[in-house]
């Protein structure tokens, strides 16, 4: 049930957020479309409440309850970053804005563009293991192994990534040389 609820969410995510651009965007309608968008949390406080409601009625702890404290802390993290972007491409698309802001691509400006995305990480692990922490500790007596897997998971991604942005501070990527043209 747990993980019919993730998909659900997911789906309802990018459902929420279409309707909410083309209200902003093809209807005009600025504030109905803020008000559309502010659903969106709603929907992880839904997979909360039943994760939660799934413990208390005796589910014995599983990967599905796991999956479900990494997803909650994956949107908490990247959830208005991604609607942001969205946006800014809506806005060109759509209302003829200007192109959004493409990240950096060399140099320490990459570097640090990786940084704030770690950051990002940092924040969706940390969220991920207090909702397992508080998991484990609503539970009380039993195996909660798989919930204490999962702590582990968020963390290996941390440290992965942040393996990667360091890679960017140490070997910042070059920008490419380009060749001047001889016309004589």
């Amino acid at each position: 049930m747990i993980v019919g609820l993730i998909v659900a969410c997911e789906v309802g995510f990018w459902l929420l957020l279409a309707a909410g651009l083309a209200v902003r965007y093809l209807l005009r309608l600025r504030r109905t479309s803020v008000a559309v968008l502010l659903c969106e949390p709603l929907l992880e406080v839904v997979l909360f409440v039943v994760t939660a409601i799934d413990l208390r009625n005796g589910a014995e702890p599983s990967w599905e309850h796991g999956l479900a404290a990494l997803y909650i802390g994956f949107t908490v993290a990247y959830g208005h970053c991604t609607i942001r972007w969205l946006d800014g491409h809506a806005a060109h698309r759509l209302a003829g804005g200007p192109p959004p802001p493409k990240p950096p691509r060399f140099g320490m400006p990459r570097a640090a563009h990786e940084g704030r995305l770690w950051l990002r990480t940092l924040l969706a692990a940390a969220v991920a293991c207090a909702l397992l922490q508080g998991a484990i500790w609503f539970v009380g007596v039993g195996d909660t192994s798989s919930l204490r897997a999962f702590q582990w998971v968020a963390l290996r991604a941390v440290g992965i990534h942040g393996l990667i942005a360091l890679t960017y501070v140490l070997r910042p990527k070059r920008a490419p040389v380009t060749q001047g043209r001889s016309d004589g």
